[in-house]
């Protein structure tokens, strides 16, 4: 049997796998299709999310539910003003051997030692200690005296930030916030959504949820994702949209030179491109298209481009920048593929 046989059985398998986690997240989650879909998508593509929300939209309650489905382990951070870099990655205990007596440090692993870390309130801790899990999430590990201790895999890390109340917060800087893959917006739910919260939250049944999948099942699938194809002419639309948020590049268009101080780095690039092929996989299929690209611009640009004072002064915002920047750049396909011949 060929590879590229193997590789569509694969496939098959994570479009299940993928159904099977909805439909029990389903079971404690009402509405929010759009953001599991996303959370999916970046668990798949190796990457992490900032989940955005006012509090009590139930992001805790569906990030441990996922871990659940998953079969991960699943910490929760409290950021608070007085939080360590320690109190995140671990610390050196004075311990004694209780036969030679001898006295040796030994490494204390914190709380980012584990498969998905909920980093709730990121943005309420001083820059110090969020550097210190920004480092972890990037490098995929942890140093203290001398020695590295590698992260559990898989790891990702799912923060959370309000976007109402800014008073006693340190806000992610930009080259910081660019290390997340998604900027995930969790938005109120419609109204049949919470009657159907109101109903089940108040109820005395406490749902159970069943493991789909469990650590090297996600692995396989992440290597599987990597494996995707992708044509010419959708990394050439890929490309066309990051370079068009620059203002400097002299083929940008003209609102994007009047309206943006900054645009996306190479990093959105890839990460279109990796988020495309995982969307692709979730959905059975074994290619990539534009409009894969397309569904996952809005979480992967909007942290990522800078509106200018003249956007904000008329109103506008990153997403209404980035659904301006779909409808300039054409998603022709022969369009891309002759530019390629």
């Amino acid at each position: 049997m060929s590879k590229k046989t193997d590789d569509a059985k694969a496939v098959e398998k994570l479009g299940k796998a993928r159904d099977a986690i909805v439909s029990e997240l389903r079971k404690t989650i009402f509405g929010m299709d759009d953001v599991i879909d996303e959370m999916m998508i970046a668990i798949f593509s190796r990457g992490h999310c900032l989940l955005v929300g006012v509090p009590g939209l139930a992001k805790t309650l569906l990030v441990s539910s996922l871990a659940e489905t998953m079969s991960l382990g699943f910490k929760r951070i409290q950021f608070t003003p007085d939080l360590m870099p320690s109190d995140i990655t671990g610390t050196e205990l004075l311990q004694e051997d209780p036969e030679t007596h001898e006295r040796r440090f030994k490494f204390q692993k914190g709380p980012v030692f584990t498969n998905l870390l909920l980093a709730d309130e990121i943005n309420r801790t001083p820059p110090k200690t969020q550097a210190a899990l920004l480092e972890a999430m990037q490098e995929k590990r942890v140093s203290s005296g001398g020695e590295d201790f590698k992260l559990d895999e898989p790891f990702f890390v799912l923060a959370t930030q309000n976007p109402i109340e800014q008073e006693g917060t340190y806000p992610l800087p930009e080259a910081q916030l660019d290390r997340f893959l998604f900027n995930i917006m969790v938005k109120y739910p419609s109204k049949s959504e919470e009657l159907d919260i109101m109903r089940s939250v108040t109820s005395d049944e406490e749902p159970e949820l069943k493991e789909v999948v469990d650590a090297k099942t996600i692995i396989e699938f992440q290597r599987l994702v990597r494996r995707i194809p992708v044509a010419d002419h959708v990394f050439e639309y890929a490309a066309a949209l990051v370079r068009a948020t620059r203002p400097d590049e002299p083929d940008a268009p003209e609102f994007v030179k009047k309206l943006m101080s900054w645009g996306a780095g190479p990093r959105a690039s890839l990460n279109l491109i990796l988020a495309g092929k995982a969307r692709a996989a979730m959905r059975g299929r074994c290619h990539v298209s534009v409009d894969d690209v397309k569904a996952v611009c809005l979480p992967i640009l909007r942290h990522r481009i800078i509106p200018s004072f003249a956007a904000r002064s008329e109103g506008m915002t990153s997403d209404s920048l980035i659904e301006k920047l779909l409808e300039e750049i054409p998603a022709n396909e022969d369009l891309y593929q002759e530019k390629v011949i």
